[in-house]
């Protein structure tokens, strides 16, 4: 066996469920605000395409996706990061996933050259645990960085060395950040594809939250979006990975796309022919209708903003919680272990929450995440004001 899967932490949620073993809740209907799931209807524009084209389960697809698939998601992209015309080659810069779970992972196993000593790949923390399970089974370490209230979430890369740098060979950014809703800003992302420039490394940037946000004038900045103003049009050491689960509440779909430099597309394209991994035709025609699509996104942001409004009235006399920049989470500060809040909240109240400390890890001796929960608001704005009332009554 690969001895590098005996690097991997077990999963939050097989955590969870061991620190809920011996404990019997209180008999009043389970509420959870504990795994990302979006809940809201999936469009029926999505579900008519697939209805569609039911008849495209008889062939084979190609891994690269249809041509009529990769324009509309250039299109997309060219719309929402202000790209010039022309700028994205749909057949070059953009290219199908099922679900950027798998092609984060994948992206790593793909560009990390393990024989090169002392192989790095940064990412935040608290993070997605697959960037974590990614570098540990391409053989590369993975590197840490605190977000944390005193930087705003957002990874302190002045902290970083220029030795650590050197070795680094993929940066995984999330923005919204996953559980914070941090946004980076384009100065920020900037100064990081300079970096990219200097050290010879890849930003893979994982944008599927960036269109949950709260105000429609200023939605999230986007890498491929910086690197187009700065100059940098052909995106070089530049990919993003998008998806419909979020966008579109369509989870199951499995729909999503990376999209950027074109000379690492083309050999994560040949890595993927062999990976087994293409998009059946159904499934692309039913992205193609959503990535088309604004009405239902819009709408969906306005079901968040209601919940995050109602929540946020009932839990700020309580608790440390603030209104992220976007996403659907709330990582608020408990002011007690994290694991005894969610275990006796659970017991007490019959409410299933994220221990913070369960999405990062500790760096000499400290865990950005230790006392803080991550609460996601996907359920329904009755579900979520009943989440809320029960973490009140707790506190208080």
């Amino acid at each position: 066996m690969n001895p590098n899967l005996a690097k991997l932490h077990p999963y939050p949620f097989q955590k969870i469920a061991e620190l809920y073993s011996d404990v019997t809740p209180i008999d009043i209907p389970m509420v959870s605000l504990a795994i990302g799931e979006p809940k809201h209807k999936t469009p029926e524009i999505i579900l008519d395409a697939l209805r569609d084209n039911l008849s495209g389960f008889s062939n084979y697809p190609v891994t690269a996706g249809s041509i009529e698939l990769r324009t509309s998601i250039s299109n997309w992209l060219s719309r929402r990061f202000y790209l010039a015309d022309g700028v994205l080659n749909p057949t070059a810069n953009v290219l199908p996933v099922n679900g950027t779970r798998e092609a984060l992972f994948a992206f790593a196993q793909a560009v990390v050259d393990d024989k090169k000593s002392n192989a790095k790949i940064v990412m935040p923390n608290p993070f997605y645990q697959i960037y974590e399970g990614a570098a540990f089974l391409s053989g590369a370490e993975p590197v840490f960085l605190a977000c944390t209230a005193d930087n705003n979430f957002i990874p302190d890369f002045d902290q970083v060395s220029a030795d650590t740098w050197n070795d680094c060979q993929l940066l995984y950014l999330c923005s919204p950040g996953n559980p914070t809703g941090a946004v980076m800003s384009e100065a920020q992302i900037t100064k990081l594809i300079s970096l990219a420039e200097k050290h010879d490394f890849i930003i893979a940037s994982d944008e599927c939250y960036s269109e949950i946000y709260f105000d429609e004038d200023h939605p999230p900045v986007g890498l491929l979006e910086v690197a187009a103003k700065i100059g940098n049009t052909d995106f070089k050491r530049c990919v993003v990975f998008h998806s419909l689960s979020k966008r579109s509440n369509a989870p199951g779909l499995r729909s999503g796309f990376i999209a950027g430099d074109a000379k690492i597309l083309k050999q994560f394209l040949l890595y993927r022919t062999y990976h087994g991994c293409a998009m059946s035709e159904p499934i692309q025609k039913a992205s193609i209708a959503a990535w088309g699509d604004e009405k239902h996104v819009k709408e969906n942001r306005i079901k968040y903003r209601l919940k995050f409004d109602a929540v946020l009235e009932i839990l700020k006399p309580v608790m440390s919680v603030e209104k992220p920049e976007a996403g659907f989470y709330l990582w608020p500060d408990t002011g007690m272990d994290d694991e005894i809040f969610t275990r006796d909240i659970y017991a007490q109240k019959n409410l299933k929450v994220v221990p913070g400390s369960y999405l990062a890890r500790s760096v000499n001796g400290k865990n950005p995440g230790d006392q803080r929960i991550r609460l996601a608001l996907v359920a329904t704005v009755e579900e979520c004001i009943e989440a809320a009332n029960r973490i009140a009554a707790f506190m208080k």
